[in-house]
């Protein structure tokens, strides 16, 4: 099987759509009802029970209610999409039965180097999230690296096929009593003042990744690509290249490098492998987790290093770098990493976290 390549009149078609408005795909869900925070918090692993005492959603949910946030790129097509990342900045809570739209621009398209494929296109779109009044709830910026599938399996960044992690029964109760002993600070305030920089965050632990947990996931965001019966074959009659023939000869979705490693392996990964924004979204949960129902999170800034393979253990750790006020309120950054069995970080980023101050 042969893949289509970048091409310089594709690129300069997809260039003529900078700073313009681009379609807004239809999103998996609109409106935060009490069924979607359920859903999106269960599809994370997120057991935290103030989404639904407080009835307001995970500040993550923004996944499930737009697809470009989420990874949907336009032009180039039959060109491979990695989700690289996204940067939210939150203005204030999403609220349950709150209706948010998301409007979308293709910000910019890069050039990049890439030891996984010679030559990839970071594209990068800006969305802003709004509710039925207007009110801006977030701005978010996302992008996706552009690859061509043939060239990253014939450069083979993983140096062939690595070994799905084996689990002892000793490797399995560490991460059972990681799950046991998880730290949600809850309806207790974390006050800014009492707050030092270099304090190191309750770790949260996801994972093992299975197919099961990338199902379960799919649930409540809601996927990108995966459609059933004449929906999907609607998709494809519109997006010829979407359509990859399977081991039958059946087209199915890009999108099924998550769990099928065959697929995988043909874009140049050894195995299949978990949806980036997921990631981004253990992240959001690590801290919430950690500043409490009073806190709120103004920013999330995520970058995906690492393809989170089928069998790995992430663990989502944190340090406090800096507190500042700003306009009387006291702000908390941290430093953010994932960091799988083998040791290495597969996602990495920042969070900004506004505490309440004593008096």
């Amino acid at each position: 099987m042969s893949f289509p390549t970048i091409t310089d009149d594709a690129l300069a078609s997809l260039r003529a759509l900078i700073g313009r408005p681009i379609r807004r795909p239809e999103p998996y869900i609109e409106v935060a009802s009490r069924d979607a925070i359920r859903h999106w918090a269960h599809g994370i692993g997120d057991r935290n029970p103030h989404w639904a005492a407080a009835r307001v959603a995970p500040p993550t949910i923004l996944f499930a209610m737009d697809r470009i946030v989420s990874g949907y790129v336009g032009g180039l097509p039959g060109i491979h999409a990695m989700y690289g990342g996204t940067d939210f900045r939150w203005r204030r809570p999403i609220r349950e039965g709150e209706r948010v739209v998301g409007a979308s621009t293709l910000l910019d398209l890069e050039d990049k180097a890439s030891a996984f494929a010679r030559r990839s296109i970071k594209q990068t779109y800006r969305t802003t999230f709004t509710t039925d009044d207007g009110a801006v709830v977030c701005e978010a910026d996302s992008w996706c690296f552009r690859t061509e599938r043939d060239t990253a399996r014939e450069r083979k960044k993983y140096g062939g096929a690595l070994e799905p992690h084996r689990y002892s029964p000793a490797d399995v109760e560490r991460i059972r009593e990681g799950y046991r002993t998880e730290q949600v600070r809850g309806a207790t305030p974390r006050h800014w003042e009492d707050v030092r920089v270099g304090e190191a965050m309750p770790e949260v632990v996801k994972g093992p990744l299975t197919v099961t947990s990338i199902v379960a996931f799919v649930q409540g965001w809601g996927s990108l690509y995966v459609r059933a019966h004449g929906l999907a074959f609607d998709l494809f009659d519109r997006h010829p290249a979407l359509g990859i023939p399977n081991a039958w000869g059946v087209p199915e979705p890009p999108e099924r490098v998550h769990w099928d490693d065959a697929l995988a392996r043909a874009v140049g990964v050894p195995a299949a492998y978990d949806y980036g924004p997921e990631r981004v979204a253990w992240l959001g949960h690590l801290v919430t987790n950690w500043m409490g129902d009073a806190g709120m999170l103004a920013r999330l800034s995520v970058q995906v290093r690492r393809h989170n393979l089928i069998g790995d253990t992430t663990w989502c750790r944190g340090v406090v770098a800096r507190t500042d006020v700003v306009e009387g309120r006291g702000e908390v950054t941290l430093d953010l990493s994932a960091v799988n069995q083998r040791g290495e970080t597969i996602a990495s980023g920042q969070a900004v976290v506004v505490l309440p101050r004593r008096g």
